[in-house]
């Protein structure tokens, strides 16, 4: 038997502006985790349970998109197997689904590690290989995937991130001062595939609006990597307010997200915005202390928050 799980991930700044090019941070949230168990099966086949998703199965009846098996089928192919030995495959997860927390990725990238360390096959294992492969099934997800959520559950670092060709930029960095964070979950499902798409329509509509909007987001994320590593916390929550307000004018946010943000602003948060696709799911915000936390969580939840998780980033 072979255990493995992989962490949450917040994306810190740059949220679709990145899918354009522009570089984006993002960190995990270790506290949540997804975690995946591989165990030969006495039966033949590959059985695949997944409570969390009322799913239990054989991969071979699976449907040609179901995640969990274009996962296998991943593996599968890197592996040059003509078929999967006979396993069973249970996934379980404590990250919300559709809620920017990446939980796709995270599932993922638990199975390829499980999978991967029961059949012997280390190579696969690897950071880069793990990334690679979810990356592939990401694209189930959210159709053009920006390949920031693979690479943060797959390093389980933070990320400073820049789509390009031929081969993306991804470099973890240094973290001078843990950055405390409130997570609030809105309790809307949000879907980054018809988030992702709607930006695309409004850009190819208006580019030249667009594009002014991608590059301010592109230079907050670079500033606010050098204001990390600088620890420069105060700094770090005014470009979260202004990633926010960029958010807000690709149409990205919702009311129930811009009342959390203000809620926890008004309370003395350092700086607040959305987290991941938008349109619901979560929101992220910076408080310098435990002081500061039981305040500003106290106001989330009064603003209709219906979880609201803490997280310590560190390097």
């Amino acid at each position: 038997m072979t255990t493995a799980s992989a962490p949450g991930k917040i994306i810190l700044f740059g949220e679709h502006a990145v899918v354009y090019g522009r570089p984006a941070i993002a960190a995990p949230v270790s506290q949540v985790r997804a975690t995946a168990v591989a165990q030969p099966n006495p039966d033949s086949g590959v059985r695949i349970i997944a409570p969390d998703l009322s799913a239990d199965f054989l991969l071979a009846d699976a449907a040609e998109d179901d995640a969990l098996a274009v996962t296998l089928r991943q593996i599968e192919t890197a592996a040059k197997l003509s078929q999967l030995p006979d396993l069973i495959i249970t996934v379980s997860s404590q990250i919300p689904i559709a809620s920017g927390l990446g939980s796709g990725a995270a599932i993922a990238a638990a199975v390829i590690r499980a999978v991967a360390g029961q059949l012997g096959l280390a190579h696969l294992a690897t950071d880069e290989w793990v990334s690679n492969l979810t990356y592939e099934v990401e694209k189930i997800h959210h159709g053009t995937p920006s390949g920031i959520d693979n690479t943060v559950v797959a390093y389980e670092k933070p990320v400073y991130f820049v789509r390009r060709q031929p081969t993306n930029l991804i470099e973890t960095f240094a973290v001078k001062r843990p950055l405390r964070l409130l997570v609030a979950d809105t309790g809307i499902r949000s879907s980054t595939k018809i988030a992702v798409g709607d930006v695309r329509r409004h850009w190819l509509a208006n580019p030249d609006q667009f594009e002014v909007l991608f590059d301010g987001c592109g230079r907050i994320a670079a500033t606010a990597r050098t204001a990390i590593e600088m620890g420069d916390i105060a700094h770090i929550g005014r470009l979260m307010t202004a990633n926010q307000r960029l958010l807000e004018e690709m149409t990205v946010s919702s009311p129930e997200l811009e009342r959390l943000v203000m809620a926890a602003l008004q309370t003395g948060a350092l700086g607040a915005k959305l987290s991941g696709a938008g349109r619901g799911g979560n929101m992220i915000t910076l408080v310098e202390d435990e002081g500061m936390e039981t305040a500003v969580r106290a106001a989330l939840l009064a603003a209709g928050a219906k979880t609201v998780l803490t997280t310590t980033i560190k390097t």
